[in-house]
């Protein structure tokens, strides 16, 4: 008789990027500039969330880069930032002054909590960042297609 065989270990794995030579360092602001940031990133994986939250936090889909929560750095106005909690593992950053939507965290996320996604639009230009894939497209509101050939995933 064979001895039994030894059991298999599943790796648990976060949803991980290998990092870009792209790697640059890019700095943003809310509408009325209280909130200044800046923040190491990649400017390959920017991404486009359709679900129905981002669309009614932002107005439409979020477009939006996830960076390292260590490397975020607020140049200014960091006591002028609120955050709303969104659901059980997600809270959204905005300037309390202008309303700007500026950051998602999934800060109670045992993978995601160390990173934290930059709105696309509160990046000084140029940002040099390019949207590789969309998010939540079963979500995504009847008002427009998306027709530019990337990736679509229905959720995460």
């Amino acid at each position: 008789m064979a001895p039994p065989a030894k059991p298999t270990r599943k790796r648990k794995s976060a949803r991980k990027r290998a990092p870009s030579v792209k790697a640059v360092k890019a700095r943003g602001a809310c509408l009325c500039g209280t909130v200044r940031f800046e923040a190491k990133l990649d400017r390959d994986h920017g991404d486009a969330c359709h679900c129905s939250q981002c669309r009614r936090w932002s107005g439409n889909y979020w477009a939006s880069v996830n960076v390292d929560l260590k490397s975020l750095k607020f140049l200014k106005g960091a006591s002028d930032l609120s955050w709303f909690r969104s659901s059980d593992l997600v809270r959204r950053g905005f300037c309390r002054t202008c309303g700007s939507a500026l950051f998602w965290h999934a800060d109670r996320h045992k993978d995601y909590g160390h990173r934290i996604a930059l709105a696309l639009g509160a990046l000084d230009a140029p940002t040099g960042v390019r949207i590789s894939e969309h998010i939540f497209v079963a979500d995504k509101g009847d008002y427009y297609d998306i027709k530019d050939g990337l990736p679509q995933k229905e959720r995460y």
